[in-house]
């Protein structure tokens, strides 16, 4: 690395979706662990969540007034160009007035606006690519940018070959030593160590196929004595608690009937720590996903970057869900690339409704399959990638 240089300023940009928002999170968590006098600035899009997660992680954020296309309601684009003009504005006054050294360019629609400001003044820039397709944003300015960090190997069709930096996704750190917290976990979700037990991620929103797939199957994992933490999204939490509740056969369920709303979730959070409450879980969301992961002996998930980092970490044996309502179906590519390794199983979402759960029985069943599943995806991780990344925009500066 160069030598130290004083008053490094650096902007993030980017958001819209937990899978660039915590990467993001990460990166600027790892620059200030390598020099904590390095000022920070996030832009992101107003509205979207990053202007209210970026400041509870303790950095500053601006917003732009800033959306992406609507490509099935095209009379919603009509106010697209204002947006479009402002932001891009908005950008260039942010970079007059904070004088960055680099811009980190994370995905999503304010990232394109920043990036271009930097491009434009010679500014040095940095994108950091979540998946194993390449976004929008991040292809428009490929040729642009001075450095590419991505996640998966094989990104030359979508980037110069001479700038892409393979360092995997930053992601939480809390999930390194899982062996270590298990006797808590199963305390803090009330589980019986005896059992295995099994995680299911439809992300803070919920996915519906994975919440049908398990309704219509999670009796038969827990009348074969499994154990299920079954993280459903806020969205559809209160619908499945009603309908659970009057299924037959689910004495050992524990229906944690909470409302979802912002005021309730410290309750909730209380009710996941209680360990009293024993049983299986159902929980709109999971306040402490290292617990999760130290308890889980399978898991069933969608296929974001995001996701599929942190599994890599916890070495978890896991069946992907991919999502087909993303861009390019990305997320199955993500999938296929685990497959292709043995490192994952795939499971379509057309068929998870029909399958889904004799999957899961049969890799619950299956210990050297698990086993296999869990040392192959395990050396896929990349536990310094944040590291790496801030190193990567600290010898830019």
């Amino acid at each position: 690395m160069k030598e130290k240089k004083n008053n490094i300023k650096v902007i993030i940009s980017g958001g819209g979706t937990g899978g660039h928002i915590y990467p993001a999170i990460a990166i600027a968590d790892a620059l200030k662990e390598i020099d904590s006098t390095i000022e920070i600035l996030f832009v992101g899009a107003e509205g979207k969540m990053e202007m209210e997660k970026v400041p509870k992680a303790g950095y500053k954020i601006i917003g732009l007034w800033i959306s992406g296309l609507q490509r099935k309601q095209l009379w919603r684009n009509w106010n697209f160009p204002f947006k479009l003009a402002s932001s891009w504005l908005k950008a260039r006054k942010i970079v007059k007035d904070f004088q960055p050294n680099a811009i980190v360019g994370v995905g999503g629609y304010a990232s394109a606006a920043m990036l271009h400001a930097g491009t434009s003044k010679g500014i040095p820039t940095l994108i950091q690519e979540q998946n194993g397709y390449a976004g929008l944003t991040n292809k428009l300015f490929a040729a642009k940018v001075n450095k590419v960090c991505v996640a998966y190997k094989d990104m030359g069709n979508y980037f110069p070959e001479d700038k892409i930096i393979f360092t995997g996704n930053p992601v939480r750190k809390d999930i390194l030593e899982l062996e270590n917290i298990k006797s808590e976990a199963y305390q803090h979700f009330g589980l019986d160590s005896e059992k295995k037990t099994l995680l299911v991620l439809g992300g803070s929103l919920g996915a519906l196929t994975l919440n049908e797939s398990l309704k219509a199957g999670v009796e038969k994992l827990l009348a074969e004595g499994y154990q299920v933490i079954w993280q459903t999204g806020k969205f559809y939490y209160e619908n499945l608690v009603k309908e659970l509740s009057e299924a037959k056969g689910f004495e050992n369920l524990k229906l944690e009937i909470i409302s979802t709303s912002e005021a309730s979730v410290n309750l909730i959070k209380e009710n996941q720590a209680n360990p009293n409450n024993q049983g299986s879980k159902l929980l709109p969301f999971i306040a402490r996903m290292d617990f999760a992961y130290a308890c889980a002996d399978v898991v069933i998930s969608r296929a974001g970057a995001l996701s599929i980092s942190e599994l890599c970490l916890a070495g978890k044996p896991s069946i992907f869900v991919p999502s087909p309502n993303v861009a390019e179906d990305h997320q199955t590519k993500n999938a296929k690339a685990l497959e292709k390794e043995n490192a994952g199983i795939l499971v379509k979402d057309s068929e998870a409704r029909a399958i889904l759960i004799n999957e899961v029985l049969k890799l619950l069943k299956d210990e050297t399959k698990q086993n296999e599943l869990a040392q192959n995806i395990k050396k896929l991780a990349k536990p310094n990638a944040s590291k790496q990344i801030a190193e990567e925009v600290l010898e830019m500066c």
